[in-house]
This record gives structure tokens, sequence and C-alpha cells, in this order.
């Protein structure tokens, strides 16, 4: 079963993106990229982000608060599609005729009825599919929602999606950039390896943090985070099936 792994980097992520949350309303709101290789846990930090902080609940004055809104990008850099996700995210009923102009005061309008505190959009380097027109134009609709809304926003991506950031001179100086680098083979890894162990379901120690296993898992997972969680996963599985308890 899927199990948070808190390691440094992620941790320091999570604070980053609390601290953007918890910020007070201003006309120019700091915001995020966080980049990393794929399958190398930058979907699992966000999620565990809304997890601890984007309980939905009513405040003392009967409102409806959803702190967090974490959606995926579109497919391509398409505006009214961007409207729409994050339309649907919150369970509203939309016209698909409509215009984007319509969708976006509907986005607005939903948002502030809500109280959205932070918007985090995943999968971003696939709006690079759409032409440089079009990439202009969604980030320019992201940079008005957070300007409208005075509302921090994270996107998430592999490293391409830094180019993003320079379809428009202003959007660079706007976003900080974090990385979930690849592991290396060192103490940190060890740890993290050591982590992995402790969720495993098997009656005996596996070590997997000698130096011959550590090596060995390093060398066949690229230092790849999911790769890394894949194989352990699988070779524990094998553990059990064959009854040995231990990989």
């Amino acid at each position: 079963a899927p199990r948070w792994i808190g390691y440094k980097t992620a941790n320091e992520v999570l604070e980053i993106m609390q601290g953007l949350m918890n910020r007070i309303k201003q006309h120019r709101m700091p915001n995020l990229l966080l980049i990393g290789d794929s399958n190398n846990g930058k979907t699992t930090v966000i999620k565990r982000f809304n997890e601890k902080f984007g309980e939905t609940y009513i405040d003392d004055n009967d409102s409806l608060n959803v702190p967090v809104r974490l959606i995926q990008a579109p497919p391509s850099a398409n505006e009214k599609e961007l409207y729409i996700s994050l339309i649907d995210s919150l369970g509203l009923p939309y016209r698909s005729s409509d215009s984007s102009g319509v969708l976006r005061h509907q986005v607005i309008h939903a948002f502030r009825e809500t109280h959205v505190r932070i918007l985090i959009i995943d999968e971003v380097h696939s709006m690079l599919t759409g032409t440089a027109r079009q990439q202009r134009l969604i980030m320019n609709a992201i940079k008005f929602l957070c300007n409208e809304l005075e509302l921090p926003i994270v996107l998430c991506g592999t490293k391409d999606a830094v180019r993003l950031l320079h379809t428009v001179p202003q959007h660079a100086s706007r976003f900080d950039v974090a990385e979930l680098p690849v592991w290396r083979n060192d103490k940190e890894f060890k740890r993290l390896l050591g982590s992995f162990e402790k969720t495993l379901p098997l009656k005996k120690p596996s070590n997997l943090i000698e130096k011959e296993k550590a090596d060995l898992i390093y060398s066949i997972s690229d230092g790849n985070l999911g790769n890394v969680k894949r194989l352990i996963i699988e070779c524990a599985i094998d553990a059990i099936k064959s009854g040995e308890e231990t990989i």
C-alpha cells in the first residue's frame, strides 16, 4: 500500500508550499515551479501536501472553505481546458460551449466563494505541446488568476517546464524554482532505503542499507525514486511468495 516517506528535500518543499499558502494576500503573490525527472516523486509530494492541508471545512461564518486546489494540466496549452479543469475540480457545472472569458469569470467567482488559498497544477510540461502563442496565452491566464485572486500558484513538471517561464519575460521573475534531483549513492540514499524497509510487511529484516545491497539497488534504479520504490516492492512481494520473508 502507498506510504509517505518524508525525506529531507521533500519535507523542505512541503515547508515552502505551506509558507506560500499562509502568505498574506497581496497583488503580486510569490509562486513556485517544482521540477524533477519523470517518476522521481514530484506528484507524491504535492499529493501529500493536499492530504495534509487541503481538507474542506465549514468555518464559523458557515462558509465553505477549500484551501487547496490540485489539478492536472490540460494535455496541451489550451486556456479554455484549463478553466474547465479548475471548475470541474470544485464539482461545479459548466457549459463547454461557453467562451474562455465566461469560464474565466466562473473560475474567479468559484475560487472566491470557496476561499481557495493555493492552486497546484501538475504535469505542466504537457503544455509545451502547444504553439508558442498558445503557451503565452495559458501562462498569461495563470498570471491573471494569480493577480486577480491574490493566490499563490505551484506548477509541477519535468525540467522542460522551465521553458514555460520564458514564454514572457515577466513570468520568470514570478516563480522560484525548486528541484527534486536524482538521488546520489550516499548516506541520504541509505537513509531512504532504511525508511522504505520499515514500511515493508516482511517478518525478517532485509538490511537494505548494507553496502552491497544499497549499491545494487542504486545501480538498477539509476537513483530514480520511483524506480527504487517499484524495485523494493517487487522484491518484497517475491520474498512473501517464496516464504523467505526477507529481500
